[in-house]
C-alpha cells in the first residue's frame, strides 16, 4: 500500500481543520456544527484544493 503524500503546507491546514473541530468551531456549508473527524478531515482537503496545493489524486474504485 502506498503512502499518500501531501505537502507540507497542506499537511498543517488539514491539522488546522481538525483542531477546530476538536473545539467545536467549524462549521459545514449549511451553518450546521461538524462532528466527525472524516468530515472534518474532507473539508480540509477541499479548502487545500482551492489553495493550489499538493494533495494526491482520490483513488478510484
Amino acid at each position: 500500500m502506498a503512502i499518500k503524500k501531501y505537502s507540507y503546507k497542506a499537511h498543517k491546514k488539514i491539522g488546522k481543520v481538525v483542531k477546530e473541530v476538536e473545539k467545536g468551531e467549524l462549521k459545514s456549508g449549511s451553518g450546521d456544527k461538524v462532528k466527525t473527524r472524516k468530515q472534518a478531515v474532507a473539508i480540509g482537503i477541499s479548502e487545500v484544493k482551492e489553495e493550489g496545493l499538493k494533495v494526491p489524486e482520490q483513488k478510484s474504485k
